[in-house]
């Protein structure tokens, strides 16, 4: 965890939230100290532990007592954590810090159940860019810690072609001409493909990976015949739950879906005083 990095995203959370200051705690708090707890009001998937402990860290005077581990399942009723320390930080941190556990613990539990789907194969799940602005690291770290993968963090990471880029370049073929020409061989290119003839003309211009993108699953098995091992395959294209065994055909190596994210549902928490 980079934690400079994590203090500096918590730290603009805190300003959002605190502004001038919690005008109504600091009306009724001095120097109180309590306990408290944050309880499951369901099932799912802790995550997001390491940055709500860093958080009450940077409010000071409040100790944590974990009681689940980061990645491990809780039913309802279950507690959490324990909290005890300043009522006035363990307030003005409260919303924030279930904020996190809430939609990170959705996300893991949502990924946990993907990872699942794809048990007894060497399928690995991926997720995408499809994220909250300004929350991705937290959103990406979730997955990771449901079982699932990451997809390249930023536009940075690789080159991938998609549909617009090839539009753009004046077709797949010179899409793909264009990047070897200027790109370090350090990075590495996957191309976006839409039928199993641009498949056949990126197998051509060779690249490291191909996005079966919004193929049926007996396409992907046709796809999977053509490249015969000869780069990695990627999956995508409104993957779910429910049909992502359809889609598990062996020679694939990633099926990626944004909806791991987007779709997940917050887990429901709640922190009580005692």
């Amino acid at each position: 965890m980079n934690r400079l990095f994590v203090r500096s995203q918590l730290q603009r959370f805190l300003e959002e939230d605190l502004g001038i200051g919690d005008i109504t705690t600091e009306l009724l708090c001095s120097e109180e100290t309590v306990s408290a707890v944050i309880k499951a009001k369901g099932r799912g998937v802790l995550a997001g532990l390491p940055f709500v402990q860093e958080l009450f860290l940077m409010l000071g005077g409040v100790y944590i007592r974990p009681m689940k581990d980061e990645g491990e399942a809780f039913e309802e009723g279950d507690v959490l954590l324990e909290l005890e320390g300043r009522a006035e930080m363990i307030l003005v941190g409260e919303r924030l810090a279930l904020n996190i556990l809430q939609s990170l613990s959705g996300i893991a539990t949502r990924a946990r159940e993907f990872a699942k789907a794809l048990e007894g194969t060497s399928i690995k799940i991926l997720d995408t860019r499809k994220t909250t602005p300004g929350y991705r690291f937290f959103e990406k770290y979730a997955v990771r810690v449901g079982g699932g993968r990451n997809h390249r963090f930023a536009l940075y990471d690789m080159v991938l072609i998609k549909d617009n880029h090839k539009k753009v370049a004046g077709g797949i073929s010179e899409a793909i001409r264009k990047v070897k020409e200027k790109i370090s061989p350090a990075y590495r290119i996957e191309v976006e493909v839409e039928s199993i003839e641009e498949l056949e003309e990126a197998l051509q211009e060779g690249v490291d990976i191909v996005m079966l993108d919004n193929f049926a699953p007996e396409q992907v098995r046709e796809g999977v015949n053509m490249v015969g091992g000869r780069v990695e395959i990627e999956v995508s294209g409104n993957i779910t739950l429910e049909n992502i065994k359809d889609y598990a055909v062996e020679g694939v190596d990633y099926i990626s879906s944004g909806s791991i994210i987007y779709g997940a549902s917050w887990c429901d928490l709640s922190l009580k005083v005692l």
